[in-house]
């Protein structure tokens, strides 16, 4: 009798708990399902907001005083100025192109040190006679821009140009895409000097070809500050010797407190510059020159502020050119050349 009854109880529990185990299925099925939430893909980095010349504050905090140029100064029958609209707009290029951390690298072949560039296919002689592309940039002192695509030689690089890598710089020809300049190429190792990628151009030394002056910038915070308003003199184009300052980007690349120069067509020694600045090729930012190796510096010349005069050079007061040499790093500041 007890072992039947203890059956009974058993069964009966046995039931029970079947029911309740279908009950909480039952709940469980009804119960609402929870939307997990998908991780979304990984948004685009928003594009840092582009910089136009009205947003650029230009202030004038000068740190040289001699010499000083109004913004608009009579010369002969007409005026002269500082282009400050056309200076906004190359600052703007300026912070734009740095909002977006980069490897940066300076072309260079300084009397073509890094070996003469490769005679591309559609060269053309120019005035000097000499092999030049049809961009008007010539060989001598130039590095070969290569094709991505076909891997031939296809137009030069100026000395001094800035350009931003674009894959690994272990490869024999590095693929760089222009800042100096537009579009992608790929230029062999050698001719390429490599920028820490933390640079930031906040010197920016301004020459006016067209109006004769310089203007040198500090970016100061939000600012740009204005730190010297002087009369130059840039290159002339007269064949076979002397040049034009060519217009453009550049990267200070050295510094020479007396850059010796040749008599037209020698080896010998006429004289020196004081406080060089070499920014492209043979062309330097520097003092009044001295026709004799061993004369003593001299401070200033009249012909400043004239008419180009100069091989290629951009002559500025002696005083002056010191001031740009000393705050000028190298490959930290730029020299823009505007017509």
């Amino acid at each position: 009798m007890n072992r039947r009854l203890t059956c009974l109880i058993l069964s009966i529990l046995f039931l029970s708990l079947s029911c309740q185990q279908e009950k909480k299925g039952v709940a469980s099925a009804n119960k609402p399902v929870k939307q997990q939430k998908t991780s979304p893909a990984k948004e685009q980095e928003e594009k840092p907001k582009r910089i136009s010349p009205e947003d650029i504050i230009i202030k004038k905090e000068l740190l040289y005083n001699k010499y000083t140029l109004e913004d608009n100064y009579p010369y002969k029958d007409t005026t002269r100025g500082f282009q400050w609209d056309k200076i906004k707009e190359r600052l703007a290029f300026v912070e734009n192109f740095q909002q977006t951390p980069s490897l940066y690298a300076v072309l260079q072949n300084y009397q073509n040190e890094k070996g003469e560039a490769p005679t591309i296919q559609d060269y053309k002689r120019d005035s000097y006679k000499r092999v030049s592309d049809s961009f008007n940039v010539e060989r001598y002192q130039a590095a070969p821009l290569y094709d991505i695509n076909t891997s031939k030689a296809v137009r030069y690089g100026r000395d001094g140009w800035l350009v931003r890598i674009q894959g690994p710089d272990t490869l024999a020809k590095i693929p760089i895409e222009g800042i100096s300049f537009e579009g992608k190429y790929t230029v062999p190792k050698r001719y390429l000097r490599i920028i820490s990628d933390t640079v930031q151009f906040k010197i920016i030394n301004v020459v006016d070809v067209k109006n004769q002056n310089i203007c040198t910038l500090e970016k100061v915070g939000n600012e740009w500050l204005v730190r010297s308003m002087n009369p130059v003199t840039s290159g002339r184009h007269k064949p076979p010797h002397a040049q034009e300052t060519p217009t453009g980007l550049f990267v200070v690349q050295e510094h020479k407190s007396k850059m010796f120069y040749y008599e037209d067509g020698t080896k010998t020694y006429a004289g020196f510059a004081p406080y060089a600045t070499r920014f492209t090729a043979g062309a330097y930012l520097h003092g009044v020159p001295v026709n004799n190796p061993k004369g003593s510096i001299i401070e200033y010349s009249e012909s400043l502020g004239t008419t180009p005069k100069s091989h290629m050079c951009v002559r500025n007061a002696s005083s002056h050119a010191q001031f740009v040499y000393k705050r000028s790093k190298d490959l930290a500041s730029l020299v823009i050349v505007i017509d």
